[in-house]
């Protein structure tokens, strides 16, 4: 199962280190997580636990209240 938000399919995203100092900066490669957490919630009728960033559950949260 790929690390990605049950909501809006967000999922892990390639980039490069930032470099401080030194004339020929070499680009170290690095990849940027979601800020994925587990969520109880019901989606096409089925309820279960996925996992959600929080910016979705951000929004399911003032949709339901």
């Amino acid at each position: 199962m790929a690390r990605a938000c049950a909501v809006c399919g967000k999922e892990s995203m390639g980039g490069f280190n930032p470099q401080s100092s030194g004339m020929n900066r070499v680009r170290a490669h690095r990849r940027y997580q979601p800020n994925l957490q587990p969520l109880v919630i019901t989606q096409k009728g089925i309820t279960g636990k996925q996992l959600v960033c929080t910016r979705c559950r951000r929004t399911l949260a003032k949709s339901a209240g």
